[in-house]
């Protein structure tokens, strides 16, 4: 599935099961929801913190998904093309960071 693919994907399911989309900043603190319950898991399975008495390890593909899923909601409402503004993010990217990277002595540990 292409990115644009999953666009029309998620527009289409709410449109037809979700009913409509949540406002923009309803979405927004969704996300920040959803990047936070993802954060959870990372600390705890690559971090430092341990899982808590009765907390259940989550899947960490499904919560990536979540995270995916709201971005593409925001991206639909707000009219951004995330295929396209992911070309043009490589692009600034690689201009940026041309040698940025590679001349990092921090990266060569």
């Amino acid at each position: 599935m292409t990115i644009k693919q999953a666009q029309q994907q998620v527009d289409q399911w709410i449109k037809t099961i979700g009913v409509r989309y949540f406002s923009e900043l309803t979405n927004m603190a969704i996300l920040t929801e959803e990047v936070g319950e993802l954060a959870r898991i990372m600390a705890r399975k690559y971090g430092d913190q341990s899982f808590k008495k009765g907390e259940q390890a989550k899947d960490l593909g499904d919560e990536m998904a979540d995270v995916f899923w709201v971005l593409l909601c925001l991206a639909n409402q707000t009219g951004v093309d995330l295929t396209e503004a992911l070309d043009k993010n490589f692009e600034k990217k690689t201009k940026r960071d041309l040698q940025r990277h590679v001349k990092n002595e921090k990266l060569r540990k």
